[in-house]
């Protein structure tokens, strides 16, 4: 019993071993090397500037429209709905 404890602690052990040695051997790395890391909040922003270079407004499309028409066509919506509801229970 005592011989597969002894066993056991010392696989234990060199695995801790192996895993901190790695991940020091990682963080030497990063510090060695940090001109070759890249932001991904900047590979973004030109991903993002180039998509919005890309598109050009069509004159084709139609023009949105403003906050009040929409707004004015949302209630129209409602009370249609509404008087529907209310005609049907009757």
């Amino acid at each position: 019993m005592r011989r597969l404890v002894k066993i056991a602690l010392i696989a234990l052990g060199i695995r801790w071993f192996l895993r901190w040695r790695k991940r020091r051997r990682e963080q030497a790395e990063l510090v060695a090397a940090p001109s070759v890391q890249v932001d991904p909040a900047d590979e973004l922003r030109q991903k993002l500037a180039a998509s919005r270079a890309e598109e050009e407004p069509d004159e084709a499309e139609p023009q949105v429209a403003s906050v009040e028409d929409r707004r004015a066509g949302v209630h129209e919506q409602g009370r249609a709905a509404v008087d529907e509801m209310t005609s049907s229970e009757d």
